[in-house]
């Protein structure tokens, strides 16, 4: 790796270690992966709803025909899947070599051509994108204000970056971290409470890349109802920006 890729650099080992030993049952919605798949229809709903505000395209099926889409930590597929079907070329990164195999072999099933790398965003030369996603993934980034600004620098004028993480509040820590991790809702060692970033914290690093954010919502759970947006922020948020 060159000093240039070093100070680029966002990958944890560590992480992509945890994440790499979760990708063969990935796309198992009762597996280790449960809450993701809990998680994606709560945040397609965002999304789609952001992508309809951004370019005006309405009620159609396919809202992002003709445009570059980038997930950045996809893991598997759940989210570059959803997006391909919405009529973007999707290219996805992500750190673990393992869940780029699966994610691979999952869309060549589902007759998808998602093209998918594992790696270092920064050393990829992926080009431009219209649309750039990042969910629960920044939370896993040691320099965060590093990894935004190489996001930012793959964002086509007139593009739209989406991220969701958990906020870092006591609420979370002690449901997200302490009491998921407990029942087995999500494997043990996925998240350190101390590195979850508030929206404020987020809001500011993207307002020193140029950005305005220009939605933002709340992912709360409530009996009854499960997982769902809200105006709750403090367990979990997603939101879109673009470039002032």
């Amino acid at each position: 790796m060159s000093d240039a890729s070093r100070q680029t650099a966002t990958i944890r080992p560590e992480e992509a270690a945890h994440f790499g030993r979760l990708a063969g049952d990935w796309w198992d919605p009762k597996g280790s992966s449960a809450m993701l798949h809990r998680l994606n229809p709560v945040r397609l709903g965002f999304i789609r709803a952001a992508i309809d505000r951004h370019w005006a395209t309405g009620s159609v099926a396919r809202p992002l025909a003709g445009k570059r889409a980038l997930d950045v930590g996809c893991g598997a597929g759940l989210l570059a899947e959803p997006l391909a079907r919405l009529g973007a070329d999707v290219t996805g990164v992500d750190a673990a070599a393992e869940n780029v195999a699966a994610a691979l072999a999952h869309a060549a099933a589902m007759g998808l051509a998602i093209t998918y790398h594992a790696g270092e965003l920064a050393e990829l030369g992926l080009g431009h994108f219209d649309l750039v996603t990042c969910l629960e993934v920044i939370e896993h980034v040691a320099d965060k204000a590093a990894f935004v600004r190489l996001l930012a620098s793959h964002l086509a004028p007139g593009g739209m970056m989406i991220l969701s993480t958990p906020n870092r509040t006591t609420r979370s820590r002690l449901l997200m971290v302490e009491g998921a991790e407990l029942l087995g809702l999500i494997p043990r060692g996925t998240h350190q409470w101390d590195d979850f970033i508030t929206p404020d914290e987020l809001s500011a690093i993207l307002a020193s890349e140029g950005f305005t954010v220009t939605a933002r919502s709340g992912i709360a759970f409530t009996p009854g109802r499960g997982l769902h947006l809200s105006d709750d922020l403090a367990l979990n948020y997603i939101l879109s920006a673009e470039r002032r």
